[in-house]
């Protein structure tokens, strides 16, 4: 379909020009009513942090996010992108999307006034309505407003001529969203030039004073601490979000874990088949459920559902390593292969004041924990009371990092009981599955007192209590 070329055109095909939040309004209701998320890509907010933004959008307010890292904020607010229409009309050589109906920019003005129906239109897709600023304390008004362009003097204009601006971000969104990523990181004083042009519409650029109505959808997000604590957002400012919407990590480990399934990436190997037991799984995102729960961990700084993606990647990794140096083409983590997740657990999180050498005793603890809870989840204690007899009468069973998944495999016929097991966490009986799910029974059993367990080095033993 040819789009109109020009203002006559765009007149007589009966476009509607619509302010940008009555555009996203209407948008939402269409997503809404053919019961499509109004953001794609987001888990776990169903019930909570999506039916209060359905509510904002469909009360046309700016929006603020309020949550610690790593809780799609950023993600939410860049789909919002999809709820404008696919393509936009603007005058031609407009800088700040100027409205073929109501220009505002000089330029624009000047050209409709001359050319009337002959005004040249363009379009612009909807991925070019979208502005973002990271706020950080060096952000300046010539960053978000605009500043004298000296090379549009030396070109020959007078500092009088509007047309010697060089606009910044927030003009250049007009008929868009604008979001600011931490917002109380900006400075004050920014924040007030930010207000102006967004509430009273005019603007101050070395002395030039402008009118721009702009039409903008503010969105912004921050932490918890930055913006109640030290309350750096001014309260005009503050005031114009119509909806604060918290949001937050997943709230169990299922939700977790679909977040890991659709989030982490692993890269497919030639040679080798990949599998991760769901058992595994549910061990990493554990992990993170447990240490948003420890005192040893800064809660403020919060635990992000990166570390569960970075884990589970790094558990695979580590799990492939493993194979290519056994020679072996089936990848499957082991408990084994949980050791591995230290760097990707610690650059994830904060420890609170601990003393040198106890953030791997807090890290260990963690791990226990999370395969004890995965454990209990899994495996029905009864099924397992005839292999821990036989481990009381004298069985011991040798595991680690460097055993093959085939003795694993050997192992199985002299561990009673066993099999039904296997089944209950949907493991195949092959070599590598076998040894997964080897690792993780005769683990869990130790962590609930079944077994004793015997480490060094690289190896462990798992015996009797007796």
């Amino acid at each position: 379909m040819t789009r109109p070329g020009t203002l006559g055109e765009l007149r007589a095909s009966g476009w509607v020009s619509r302010p940008v939040k009555q555009e996203v309004r209407e948008n939402a209701v269409r997503a809404i009513s053919e019961g499509r998320s109004v953001v794609e890509g987001v888990v776990g907010y169903d019930d909570t942090v999506l039916p209060q933004l359905e509510n904002a959008l469909l009360a046309s307010h700016d929006v603020i996010f309020l949550g610690e890292r790593g809780q799609a904020k950023t993600r939410m607010i860049r789909s919002l992108v999809g709820l404008l229409d696919e393509w936009m009309p603007i005058v031609t050589g407009s800088e700040i999307n100027d409205d073929p109906y109501n220009p505002i920019s000089h330029h624009a003005r000047v050209l409709v006034a001359e050319r009337a129906d002959e005004t040249p239109i363009e379009w612009v897709h909807r991925d070019r309505r979208f502005g973002e600023k990271l706020a950080t304390p060096d952000t300046s008004i010539a960053d978000l407003i605009g500043e004298v362009d000296p090379i549009k003097v030396a070109e020959g204009r007078y500092l009088s001529d509007e047309l010697t601006i060089h606009y910044g971000l927030v003009p250049r969104t007009n008929r868009g969203i604008f979001s600011i990523n931490e917002l109380p990181d900006l400075a004050e004083r920014i924040q007030v030039g930010l207000l102006n042009v967004l509430e009273e519409r005019d603007v101050q650029i070395r002395g030039y004073k402008i009118r721009l109505p702009l039409d903008l959808m503010l969105v912004a997000s921050a932490n918890p601490e930055d913006y109640t604590n030290r309350g750096r957002i001014i309260t005009p400012l503050k005031d114009r979000f119509g909806a604060q919407i918290r949001t937050h990590y997943p709230l169990d480990v299922d939700i977790e874990m679909d977040v890991v399934e659709q989030e982490a990436h692993i890269t497919e190997t030639e040679g080798l088949r990949v599998s991760v037991p769901p058992f595994m799984a549910e061990i990493v995102s554990e992990m993170s459920q447990q240490a948003r729960k420890s005192p040893h961990i800064n809660q403020r700084s919060g635990v992000s559902v990166r570390m569960s993606v970075a884990n589970y990647e790094t558990l695979v990794a580590n799990a492939m390593r493993r194979a290519l140096k056994n020679g072996e083409d089936e990848v499957v983590p082991r408990v084994s292969d949980l050791d591995a997740l230290a760097p990707s657990t610690a650059g994830k999180i904060e420890f609170e004041t601990v003393d040198d050498g106890r953030e791997e005793q807090v890290l260990d603890r963690i791990v226990k924990a999370a395969v004890l809870e995965t454990f209990r989840a899994n495996c029905t204690p009864e099924k397992l009371t005839e292999l821990v007899a036989a481990f009381d009468e004298g069985l011991i069973v040798h595991t680690g990092a460097d055993v093959p998944a085939a003795e694993y495999a050997k192992t199985l016929s002299n561990l009673p009981g066993l099999r039904d097991t296997l089944a209950d966490l949907e493991v195949a009986e092959t070599p590598a599955g076998v040894a997964s799910a080897v690792e993780f029974v005769l683990e869990g059993l130790h962590l609930s007192k079944r077994l004793n367990k015997d480490a060094m080095g690289g190896k462990t033993a798992y015996r009797g209590r007796g």
